[in-house]
């Protein structure tokens, strides 16, 4: 049997509204990624390419030497270890808290869960650095200075009102019916989270844990502050340190910046995507 002859697709017409858009997504690309450009470039230079010689160019001399110094000198492995066990302590913490206070608010019944629900908002509107004082205050009197708890209790206590905001779209979308089932077969409020409502909750468990990592492995004013001693110093505070008081390499900080914006950049490489459809399937209903 013969098949029918298809014609080609035409070409699609480039119109000049198209290309002004495409043309402005380009130059929009590319002042978005200079910046990682200028870092990874920075960080193989000298200081006489930095300041003068070579600013934009690719490094004249490649100074591989730069990632070793930021590595021995600047201890960056044992700050790099820090900051990853104060990331992955806040986000269990802010896991665990945010969906089942979700739950609570959510799928039982009790008399002030909608103010309680506002009241967790507020902390949307409370800037993370203007408890500064109040916290290292509590913080020191309870004797909890320089220690992993000092960084890991605030950096969740913050993220929490954003976890439950992100939660609450998506666990209100969970038919109720699954959970009267669940119910008629002999599960409690404890079996029916565990068994029904925590499975079905791994999209915004990704989404809270993303948004976590991204605050808290870059903050740097409560690190400086809450912790003093060298060995607990987290990433941001470890590359401020690097800088001296009257002469500063800054190749070696430059390596140390893009050791910290490696794990930053791999979440969002392989992430973007997944965080924007979480979102999205949070917030459309139905």
């Amino acid at each position: 049997m013969a098949k029918a002859y298809r014609a080609p697709d035409a070409p699609r017409k480039v119109t000049v509204k198209s290309a002004i858009v495409f043309g402005i997504l380009i130059l929009w690309a590319l002042i978005s990624i200079f910046p990682v450009y200028w870092m990874l470039t920075f960080s193989l230079k000298n200081n006489a390419e930095i300041f003068g010689e070579n600013i934009m160019g690719l490094p004249r001399y490649w100074v591989w030497e730069n990632y070793t110094k930021a590595l021995n000198v600047g201890n960056m492995p044992r700050y790099f270890l820090n900051s990853l066990i104060i990331a992955v302590a806040t986000i269990i913490l802010t896991l665990i808290a945010s969906v089942m206070a979700t739950y609570a608010m959510t799928r039982l019944q009790w008399k002030f869960r909608k103010s309680m629900n506002k009241f967790f908002m507020l902390g949307l509107t409370i800037p993370i650095h203007a408890s500064i004082v109040p916290l290292y205050t509590t913080l020191s009197r309870i004797n909890m200075l320089n220690t992993y708890a000092a960084l890991i209790i605030p950096y969740a206590a913050f993220s929490l009102a954003m976890g439950i905001l992100i939660s609450t779209g998506f666990m209100g979308d969970i038919p109720y019916d699954l959970d009267e089932a669940a119910f008629l077969d002999g599960c409690g409020v404890w079996g029916i989270f565990l068994r029904v409502i925590a499975p079905l909750m791994s999209p915004a468990v990704a989404t809270v844990g993303i948004y976590t990592f991204l605050q808290c492995w870059n903050e740097l004013m409560f690190a400086n502050v809450f912790i003093s001693k060298d060995s607990l110093r987290t990433v941001p505070v470890g590359v401020q340190s690097l800088s001296g008081q009257y002469t500063t390499d800054w190749g070696p900080i430059g390596a140390a910046l893009s050791i910290a914006t490696i794990p930053t950049l791999l979440v969002y490489i392989f992430l973007s995507k997944r965080i924007q459809d979480s979102f999205i399937a949070g917030a459309v209903k139905g």
